[in-house]
């Protein structure tokens, strides 16, 4: 019997498997799945809360003619009432495949080692890889429609923090051949050897990390932010914001960026806090298409994974 494929960060996705993810959900978008995954069953595992997420997980799977269920954290105890990887080899046994939105990496690590079915990553502290999709996904919509290779060359600029969203993103940009800026204060940027470690496996990209939020835009074709306080985070708060006060994305930012610079958020907002309202309900907001790209983005993921 076959390994299975995991998906649990962009940075050990084979780029050939990156690439069909997307190519399939370009493919695959607004049409049929044409019962592709008919009588195979994913389940949806959350210890954190979700919309996004579930939403564009359990509709793609449906839309590929597949079958899906949902569970909390709560009711399956990981950790506390099962071990993950008694849990892992339970489900393995039992459905196609595990998609995971949890709080530590190291319990999709965990499954991963077990299962005998994939087991893919919907957000954990370390990476958010299909978030990440989606987000390549709204960037050719708007530079390249339907042409993965035509990005090639593009600027992201990240301000805010070097979290899971943005290492995630930093890895695919690497992989395809974008140019990634993060710009974060002192202590919230991306640890350097996780940068070289890219680097080494992506000869040539290029990610920048800096300090000044407009020297990040300067040159950005996409600028993305995202939340200072993220889940479990909260008791960080006051600390956070105090550091990030200058890296808030607004019209004054958004100034400093060419004008075909278009902006990203993942979702869920702190309008007023890392974003304001005037930008993210702008004309240069492409923030609710690419929460919609995370339907597509999820089929093509699907698609290749368990198809």
């Amino acid at each position: 019997m076959a390994s299975p494929v995991h998906f649990l960060t962009i940075a050990d996705t084979p780029e050939e498997l990156l690439r069909r993810m997307l190519i399939r959900a370009i493919r695959l978008r607004g049409r049929p799945g044409h019962g592709l995954l008919a009588g195979k069953t994913l389940l949806c595992l959350f210890e954190k809360p979700s919309l996004r997420t579930r939403v564009s997980f359990e509709q793609a799977m449906r839309k590929l003619g597949g079958e899906v269920m949902s569970m909390t954290g709560g009711e399956v105890g990981i950790g506390g009432r099962e071990a993950p990887q008694d849990i892992a080899r339970v489900l393995s046994s039992m459905v196609d495949g595990v998609m995971a939105r949890v709080m530590l990496h190291d319990t999709l690590e965990t499954f991963a080692s077990v299962s005998t079915v994939p087991i893919i990553n919907g957000l954990s502290n370390w990476a958010h890889p299909a978030q990440a999709i989606a987000d390549i996904l709204t960037i050719i919509d708007e530079f390249s429609p339907g042409n993965l290779d035509g990005v090639r060359g593009r600027t992201v600029a990240f301000v805010g923090d070097g979290n899971n969203v943005a290492r995630s993103l930093a890895a695919a940009c690497a992989k395809l051949g974008l140019r990634f800026n993060i710009c974060s204060p002192p202590g919230y940027e991306f640890d350097r050897a996780w940068v070289k470690k890219i680097e080494s496996m992506c000869p040539g990209c290029v990610i920048s990390q800096m300090a000044d939020p407009v020297e990040a835009v300067r040159s950005a074709d996409a600028i993305y932010c995202d939340t200072f306080i993220s889940m479990g985070q909260e008791h960080e708060r006051a600390e956070r914001l105090n550091a990030f006060s200058r890296y808030q994305v607004n019209e004054e930012l958004l100034s400093r960026a060419p004008g075909h610079a278009i902006v990203l958020h993942c979702l869920p907002a702190s309008r007023g806090v890392e974003i304001t309202d005037g930008v993210l309900d702008g004309p240069r907001s492409r923030v609710f298409p690419q929460a919609r790209n995370r339907m597509d983005a999820q089929m093509g993921l699907l698609a290749e994974v368990l198809g």
